[in-house]
């Protein structure tokens, strides 16, 4: 039972590392379009967009409420980074009892 519980934890970190890179890459994207350096008219973009959205917003929504923009920079993505880091270090020493 420990091997399948050390596979399910590295699952889980894997998932929360695709996690961190979504929403780097919306937090790029959001630059990229608020400069005007792409366009999101075209197909490839508006897709990666839509995707980014589509998987980053339902869990930025929650912190969004309670962290204001400073300065017109969101910065509930780098919030929520953090807590995914700290889950990806605590969950093995936690469940495993090793870090």
């Amino acid at each position: 039972m420990p091997g399948l519980i050390a596979v399910l934890v590295e699952i889980i970190v894997v998932v929360l590392n695709l996690v961190i890179v979504v929403l780097i890459v919306q937090a790029v994207l959001s630059w990229l379009v608020a400069f005007e350096m792409i366009s999101r008219r075209s197909p490839v973009v508006d897709t990666l967009w839509r995707f980014t959205t589509a998987v980053t917003e339902p869990l930025l929504r929650p912190f969004r409420r309670f962290i204001p923009p400073v300065a017109g920079v969101d910065l509930s993505p780098m919030v929520l980074i953090l807590i995914i880091i700290a889950v990806q270090r605590l969950l093995p020493l936690i469940l495993l009892g090793r870090y």
